[in-house]
């Protein structure tokens, strides 16, 4: 399989490029193994203030409602934290003190909303606070095993039978004038936290729970398909295990699933996350980058690594591979002229792109803006040639890239020495 460019990793940095470079006319395909930090995502965009036109575009295209506000938001804890950009599901507010009396309401069996904790934050604020639980014959099955009651579970349920807990608040409903239920609505529909907003007589809001998060997980969604409608290879599931190196230039790649065929391109783009999603590996010796064996940023020394209070900033944490201003990964102390890096791993070598999702958009947008500044498209034989990206009437490009099938796949491997040496060579 070739393309214009193969982006390693799934979650908002690599799906913020492949969606940009699919608009532009560049063929792209993203190699994602499952999990990244959408699924643990908080709903607001750290680090980013008001969305440039291009990043709305984005979204809005995507279907994905965002606002902005600088303020605060609330944490599954009670506390608050400062905030701006954010899913439209989310609510800000200018102070945390958010109202005089607070209903907090969860579902019975439900572990993962931790509603006195939130209670007793939210006390501390100076307001009044009641709990209570529903039960809904809807969750009896899901009740009758402590690992099937998780949000997501729970919100396939909620986005068919929503307006039943509605009415359950509004029974409850005394004197509160603010209402907080768990973040498990909308997974599939994403009106439906605005729908429950319309139904209750008073403020809702809608605070975080244990992972996985169903906002991240919706957003994933959204932008998968929107990828998939631009006409991107989205390879789902799978891993990039290794790359062939040569001459400063990274020639493919190879997936777990795909060992006996080569990925090829003429960019590629590391978006791999840090350690959650096995884009940095730790061992008691190094930190290490697996993929193209890119140089990182970290102590040689690993008592520096870590602090021994448990509350401080861990430096590891802050640690990313190495890459030039032009975010060209770096390895063994040279640029490699046609891969990019974006996205958390990074860590803080680049604090200009900020943290975070903010961290992620910026530094995805910014080898978007390498890549087509520098990309020469080639013909079936391998020489440039002009082109320009093909559209249909609703503005999306017609040309599909290529499917994953058996024609795709290279039948004939390069030399299998190629990937021995890239090994080697890693």
């Amino acid at each position: 399989m070739k393309f214009d460019v193969v982006i390693v990793g799934g979650g908002l940095a690599g799906m913020t490029t492949g969606i940009s470079l699919q608009k532009e006319g560049l063929s792209t395909a993203i190699i994602s193994g499952g999990q990244n930090a959408l699924h643990f995502f908080s709903g607001t965009f750290e680090s980013l203030s008001a969305p440039e036109p291009r990043l709305a575009t984005l979204f809005q295209e995507a279907g994905i409602h965002v606002h902005y506000k600088e303020g605060v938001r609330l944490m599954p804890l009670g506390t608050f934290r400062p905030s701006a950009l954010s899913l439209e599901d989310i609510s800000l507010f200018e102070t945390p003190k958010i109202g005089r009396r607070a209903l907090v309401v969860n579902f019975l069996g439900y572990h993962d909303f931790f509603s006195s904790f939130l209670a007793e934050g939210l006390e501390k604020e100076g307001l009044e606070c009641r709990i209570r639980f529903i039960s809904l014959p809807e969750l009896e099955q899901l009740q009758l095993s402590p690992s099937e009651m998780r949000s997501v579970q729970i919100a396939r349920k909620m986005d068919r039978v929503w307006e039943k807990v509605v009415q359950e608040v509004r029974v409850l409903l005394k004197d509160e004038d603010t209402v907080i239920l768990p973040q498990v609505f909308g997974l599939l529909d994403p009106s439906v936290p605005g729908r429950i907003r319309q139904g209750i007589p008073a403020q809702v809001v809608f605070a975080g729970t244990m992972p996985p998060s169903v906002p991240g997980i919706r957003t994933q969604m959204l932008l998968k398909r929107r990828y998939e409608v631009l006409g991107g290879t989205f390879l789902g599931g799978d891993e990039a295990v290794s790359a062939h190196i040569h001459g400063g230039r990274v020639h493919s790649v190879v997936t777990r699933n795909l060992d006996s065929h080569y990925i090829e391109a003429q960019w590629f783009i590391l978006a791999t996350g840090g350690y959650f999603s096995k884009g940095l590996r730790s061992n008691p010796f190094e930190i290490s980058e697996p993929v193209f064996g890119l140089d990182v940023e970290a102590s040689e020394d690993r008592n520096q690594w870590y602090n021994p209070s448990f509350q401080a900033d861990q430096p590891y944490m802050g640690y990313g591979v190495k890459a030039d201003s032009s975010l060209h990964g770096i390895r063994e102390g040279a640029p490699l002229e046609n891969l990019f890096v974006a996205g958390s791993v990074l860590g803080s070598t680049h604090p200009e792109f900020g943290s975070a999702a903010g961290l992620a958009i910026n530094s995805a947008f910014a080898a978007c803006d390498q890549i087509l500044r520098r990309h020469a498209p080639q013909d079936d034989t391998g020489c440039h040639s002009e082109r320009s990206p093909k559209q249909d009437d609703t503005g999306c490009h017609s040309e599909r890239s290529p499917k994953l099938d058996d024609t795709d796949c290279h039948s004939e491997r390069s030399p299998k020495g190629g990937v021995e040496e890239s090994q080697k060579e890693m």
